[in-house]
């Protein structure tokens, strides 16, 4: 493994070195004769430092370096410029400094780059490349015995490393804020799953405790069954089937409990962490509509959000609000529309979910919330907590608050209120 990560970054760092020197063809040339040149090679090696931060700065500059001294020789060869191999080599030397350098004063800013305002990085970078093209006159100098610059020829050789730099440093911003906007869009998807995951895990793990909660009472009843039938003449034969079916239960009791356990501590690890109730209502609406896409219906969604604040209590709101808006869309014939509302009125938080569809009839209305009830027989699918209208209630219960339906006139459907005192889902500061 080591040693596959070391050839992947020797090739990276080739790979570098002949991409600047390609791009160092591609120069300017602002004085007279070919004394210093300002090329597109510094550019390009400046984006790879900044986006591959992966790679050794310093030996990623004496790769480009070497690599761009032979590459500008050859090329020398290749145009039949008159010059000797050894000649054409001295010529080139200094832009092997020059990369050199730019590597090693880069590596001394490594670790701090992240930290730099993208003005700030541009100008660390302008110097770093002032004091690298400085480097290159000097060995000029030194080799070619070049004469000196004049004042106004460093002036405007500072002016094109500044407007060289920034240019570079603003593609890389603009490539950081494109991978950053990437990453936010993956780690929303992420928490969408989340909750999704959580809203459903907590309605599985709330009906779970109710289902336990009922064979308690069931073992209760049978063993006195028993204990009656016991003391009864002629019953003993009876007796004995109640007590192994008392046994039988306590025994599922049992089971459930420790799937129970699994599953909260599922739960625990996943709702921990607190959001605002908008982002509730959002995160239903979105959920459902994706459901209602999967049924084949247009089924325009709509939020209207009074009051907000933050609350710890997410995962069951989810739960509350994903099964109703979950129901409302399948009640949906074709198109329609369906509202989320969530507003505060004397201390009470009021979330409202109204739908278009072909309403509740009023029969049906003093059944809706008891187990087992429904009015849904196809396969078209099932809401996303599956816990159903009367667990719905239950939740609400919980939280000490109450739950209605009633018919909305103006849009032919029925709205559901869930009324819960604020003090229940606010989070304290």
């Amino acid at each position: 493994m080591g040693q596959s990560i070391l050839r992947m970054k020797a090739v990276q760092i080739l790979l570098v070195a002949a991409v600047t020197a390609v791009a160092g063809e591609f120069k300017i040339n602002p004085f007279d004769g070919d004394i210093f040149r300002i090329a597109m090679g510094s550019s390009a090696f400046l984006l790879f430092l900044l986006l591959m931060r992966q790679l050794p700065y310093i030996r990623t500059g004496c790769a480009a370096g070497v690599v761009v001294l032979l590459f500008r020789t050859a090329m020398d060869m290749v145009e039949g410029s008159g010059l000797t191999v050894e000649q054409s080599l001295s010529s080139h030397f200094s832009a092997m400094i020059y990369y050199m350098v730019f590597g090693a004063l880069m590596r001394v800013i490594k670790s701090r780059i992240d930290t730099f305002h993208p003005l700030v990085l541009g100008a660390v970078a302008a110097l770093i490349d002032l004091l690298s093209n400085e480097m290159e006159l000097l060995t000029r100098l030194i080799v070619l015995d070049s004469a000196t610059f004049r004042l106004n020829e460093w002036t405007y050789l500072m002016a094109i490393a500044v407007l060289r730099t920034y240019f570079t440093t603003g593609v890389y911003s603009s490539i950081s804020v494109s991978q950053l906007r990437i990453r936010e869009r993956e780690q929303q998807e992420r928490t969408q799953q989340m909750l999704g995951f959580g809203s459903g895990l907590y309605g599985e793990v709330f009906y779970l405790k109710k289902s336990i909660g009922t064979l308690e009472q069931v073992t209760l009843n049978s063993f006195e069954l028993y204990s009656k039938l016991k003391d009864g003449e002629g019953t003993g034969r009876y007796s004995r089937q109640v007590l192994d079916i008392t046994q039988q239960l306590h025994e599922v009791k049992k089971d459930s409990q420790r799937i129970l356990a699994g599953l909260v501590k599922l739960v625990e690890r996943e709702v921990n962490g607190d959001m605002p109730l908008s982002d509730i209502l959002r995160f239903a609406v979105k959920s459902n509509a994706k459901y209602a896409e999967m049924l084949g219906k247009e089924i325009k969604f709509h939020i209207h959000i009074t009051s907000d604040y933050t609350t710890d209590s997410y995962i069951p709101l989810l739960t509350l609000l994903n099964n109703l808006t979950a129901n409302a869309v399948e009640v949906i014939q074709g198109t329609g529309s369906i509202h989320l509302n969530a507003y505060e009125q004397d201390g009470m938080t009021i979330l409202t979910v109204n739908d278009s569809g072909t309403g509740i009839g009023k029969r049906d209305l003093d059944l809706l919330f008891e187990p087992g009830f429904t009015t849904k027989f196809d396969e078209e699918g099932i809401a996303a907590t599956g816990i159903g209208l009367s667990h719905v209630r239950d939740i609400v219960n919980m939280f000490e608050g109450s739950i209605t339906v009633q018919p909305v006139s103006h849009i032919g459907g029925a709205m559901f209120q869930i009324t819960v005192p604020s003090i229940k889902l606010r989070k304290e500061e």
